[in-house]
């Protein structure tokens, strides 16, 4: 456990006070700061567990848990008001581990963001609403928050971060269509993107 992210935050921020994983080599030494988040049900231990399994021994991982296992409690596709507090705070997390590493000295170019299913929903929309140029960003099996229709008019550029992002098709939590959509959103916005369509 670490104390990534640890600033007070309001009683409603929910995500705040959970712990968050760390293994890895010291920052310092670290060729990079791996951000891993987990998916509805899950936790930050099954993402150390991939982490683990990638066998990358030169980068620093950082695995924040969801109060409940669950960022945000619809689906990633209702309305943005039905899915808070949770959904703000869920961003708020992973946002403010972002700038504790900038403030331990790590650049933002040595900071990836990895997210599965509901967890890659919260990396892009992170991102996306927190531009910078990141080492790189993987979502897998996700996409932007909101219903169809939702306005995309992110301000800032992802200068040139190497995206990936791979969905399977169909998938009945989530369309195709929505990764597709993430692709375009963060294609306007600077980013390297790299799609996959997996059957």
């Amino acid at each position: 456990m670490s104390s990534f992210g640890a600033t007070p935050r309001p009683q409603s921020d929910v995500h705040a006070d959970q712990p968050v994983l760390s293994d890895g080599p010291p920052l310092e030494r670290a060729k990079l700061a791996l951000i891993l988040i987990h998916g509805r049900g899950g936790s930050a231990e099954d993402m150390m567990g991939v982490y683990r399994a990638l066998g990358v021994e030169d980068v620093a991982a950082i695995a924040p848990q969801a109060a409940g296992c669950t960022w945000y409690p619809n689906s990633f596709m209702a309305p943005l008001q039905s899915n808070q507090p949770f959904l703000d705070s869920a961003l708020r997390r992973i946002e403010s581990i972002v700038a504790d590493l900038i403030a331990q000295k790590i650049a933002s170019e040595k900071i990836a963001v990895l997210g599965f299913s509901q967890g890659a929903c919260v990396a892009m929309e992170t991102v996306a609403r927190h531009p910078r140029r990141y080492a790189a960003v993987m979502g897998l099996s996700g996409g932007l928050a909101g219903p169809p229709g939702t306005p995309r008019n992110y301000p800032g550029s992802l200068g040139g971060t190497p995206i990936f992002l791979g969905g399977v098709d169909p998938d009945s939590h989530v369309p195709f269509e929505r990764v597709k959509e993430a692709e375009t959103v963060l294609k306007k916005m600077g980013g390297e993107v790299e799609m996959r369509r997996y059957p």
